[in-house]
């Protein structure tokens, strides 16, 4: 690695180091990095433990637990200067021991690491960008768990066992870490070695193709179609009673979107399991508009509730980009279908009342 000294044109090497010459442990400074800036190996992941030690019937932990953007687990293995010759079989281990985790275990997991910093659910759903938790899946049954192998370097034994198992649709990477010293300042390389990144890429996208024509989860298929079969149910009483979701088709999400005339702010009836909401979801691309629009609303708030007669959750949702004001209908859910006449005349009648009560307001603090 080189320094560049643009003013008097020169390259000027950095020192290259190993962790041990820095006095540098595995435990408290390798994996703080990581955990601190998972970016470090190249990707978008969610820290949701270190030092995992929930597995029954043995004292073994693992370094980091994280989830990716696809929602599935991934097992991070810190190794210094030698990957060591037994980490992939350690590494294999932990991914057996995870491979059964449920969503609520992972949610408990990811809480006991945050502790009083958050919320697991909220942070999850943040992170996949979602409006409910619920709709998010993780770790899933017929999906596959993943391994990411960090040390300086890597012995042949270690590298020529991940190639075959990359190769049988295991998904392992070898991130090769590197310290370099300026003086007083600490620089860390890190570099995809395994698989090669263009080729990598590739196989991934090809055996993800291939788990997708064959692997069909019975779950998600079931729960898929029944949303959509609720839909299916409701969108004429919605349409009748509302006068909107006219251009709107049955959905497989547990929501739908009902224009308010307005860009990026919806009347949304949800649907869960054990449930279900109608909302004003106020989701502009302008996160401070956003939290105007709400405070605005918020203030007239005992006028907007007196007119539509009960009390409303007001959700200003400091933490994420958007803001809703809702009525929540908790007797029913999506899974009690001889219900469902009576959790789609809820969701008609209360989107229409919101439509109404906040008419004027929403205009006028839209203009702001």
């Amino acid at each position: 690695m080189f320094l560049i000294d643009r003013q008097n044109k020169k390259a000027v090497s950095l020192k290259k180091k190993s962790f041990s010459e820095l006095n540098l442990s595995e435990r408290h400074d390798l994996q703080e990095w990581i955990a601190n800036n998972p970016h470090i190996l190249g990707e978008n992941l969610l820290i949701i433990q270190k030092e995992f030690d929930g597995f029954p019937d043995t004292n073994e932990r693992l370094d980091l637990l994280a989830l990716d953007e696809g929602g599935k687990l991934v097992i991070i293995e810190n190794k210094l200067d030698d990957s060591g010759k037994d980490v992939v079989w350690q590494a294999l281990k932990y991914v057996s021991y995870c491979a059964t985790l449920t969503k609520s275990e992972i949610c408990e997991i990811y809480q006991r690491y945050l502790g009083a910093d958050g919320t697991a659910s909220e942070k999850i759903a943040e992170f996949y960008d979602e409006q409910d938790y619920e709709s998010i899946r993780l770790n899933p049954a017929g999906g596959d768990q993943r391994i990411i192998l960090v040390a300086a370097n890597f012995r042949k034994e270690v590298t020529s066992t991940v190639l075959w198992l990359c190769n049988h649709g295991i998904y392992i990477t070898c991130i090769k870490v590197t310290p370099y010293q300026d003086g007083d300042k600490l620089y860390l390389d890190a570099e995809q070695i395994l698989p090669i990144q263009d080729i990598g890429d590739y196989q991934i996208r090809l055996t993800a193709k291939k788990q997708e024509e064959a692997i069909s989860s019975k779950e998600e298929a079931s729960r898929f179609k029944l949303r959509y079969r609720f839909w299916e149910k409701a969108l004429p009483v919605l349409r009748e009673k509302t006068g909107i979701f006219n251009n709107v088709s049955p959905s497989r999400d547990n929501w739908i979107n009902g224009s308010s005339g307005h860009s990026g702010i919806s009347f949304n009836p949800i649907v869960k399991m054990d449930g279900a909401r109608a909302e004003l979801w106020i989701a502009t691309s302008d996160r401070d508009k956003n939290k105007s629009i709400f405070r605005e609303l918020e203030n007239q708030k005992d006028e907007i509730e007196s007119v539509f007669g009960r009390e409303l959750d007001w959700q200003e949702l400091l933490d994420k980009k958007g803001c809703r004001v809702c009525v929540y209908f908790q007797d029913h859910g999506l899974t009690d279908e001889e219900n469902w006449d009576e959790i789609i005349l809820f969701l008609a009648d209360n989107l229409k009342n919101l439509m109404t009560v906040f008419k004027t307001p929403l205009e006028a603090a839209v203009k702001g």
